[in-house]
């Protein structure tokens, strides 16, 4: 168990990386062209994997393959969030250097929301084991309905979240040099800057639901919980601007996807049984997700097979 200090000093390492990215590097507001873009998710990856190796001299090895795997999962559910990201910023008309600062302040959110989460996760599972089984239920429903649907749908119409502040803030109709407030006529209006990001803090709130119980299923220690996640949410926004372009061309990673949730809510419900060993989940997960890109990259979809 890591005591006080390991988290302190953890947590003041994410911020400082955090505030070089926001504050230092971000160079005004423009947007991030695919090749910077690329250059920092090799960069974030890289960052997990030297961490991966700490843990492996540190906490040994079966502790550095949870983390891989919790990371591999926790990236691997991100890039599908992604998807949800792409249909806000063209719905809402985000200009490229907007999206920028609204992924940027929506990656603190998100780790602070998710570090709230899995101290709940863990302290329930701790506490009444009989929880993982509901978990596991969970995540096999979630992946059932993933597998049964063809592409996310996304109507930002259609969410509370729009219709609550649009009744309670007065709203500006441009986005004002990308300001998320803005003093007009004694008042304080947000900006569909504001509004956006607003939405998807919301919505990652909906992603952690699917996220954290799979990461438990892997391990429960909130040391591994905790990391992983976090290094998964720190290359979001690089990995948004690199995949921006190509996001339509993994059209199967959905189906991956499912099949992923539905494997881990089964490992859920069968760890009385059966404890099945880290490397092979893995395993799994990785020949899954290679997989379904695979055949992303090869097969079209049968729409765009019917057109052509």
């Amino acid at each position: 168990m890591e005591g006080p200090l390991f988290w302190i000093l953890f947590n003041a390492f994410i911020l400082a990386l955090l505030a070089l990215d926001l504050f230092v590097l971000r160079r005004g507001p423009r947007p991030i062209r695919f090749k910077e873009a690329a250059v920092q998710s090799i960069a974030w990856i890289a960052l997990a994997a030297g961490f991966g190796v700490l843990v492996y001299f540190w906490r040994g090895p079966q502790k550095a393959l949870e983390f891989t795997t919790g990371y591999l999962i926790e990236e691997s559910l991100s890039v599908d969030n992604l998807f949800v990201f792409l249909v806000l910023f063209n719905y809402f008309r985000v200009e490229p250097q907007y999206q920028r600062k609204v992924l940027s302040w929506g990656i603190i959110g998100a780790l602070v929301m998710r570090g709230l989460f899995i101290v709940l996760g863990v302290g329930l599972v701790s506490r009444f084991h009989w929880v993982i089984y509901l978990f596991g239920v969970f995540l096999i429903y979630t992946g059932a309905k993933l597998l049964r649907s063809e592409e996310k749908e996304v109507d930002p119409e259609r969410g509370l979240v729009l219709r609550l502040v649009r009744r309670w803030l007065p709203i500006t109709e441009d986005f004002v040099d990308g300001h998320f407030f803005v003093q007009r006529e004694g008042r304080r209006w947000a900006t569909p800057l504001f509004v956006v990001l607003l939405i998807v803090e919301t919505t990652d709130v909906l992603f952690a639901v699917d996220s954290i119980p799979a990461i438990l299923a892997i391990s429960k220690d909130p040391f591994i919980v905790y990391t992983s996640n976090v290094f998964a949410i720190l290359g979001l926004r690089a990995l948004y601007f690199a995949l921006a372009g190509m996001l339509e061309l993994f059209h199967y990673l959905h189906y991956g996807l499912a099949v992923i949730l539905m494997f881990i809510g089964a490992k859920m419900l069968a760890s009385h049984w059966y404890d099945l060993p880290t490397y092979l989940a893995l395993i799994v997960v990785a020949s899954v997700l290679a997989l379904s890109v695979a055949a992303s990259l090869v097969f079209k979809p049968k729409r765009k097979q019917a057109e052509t």
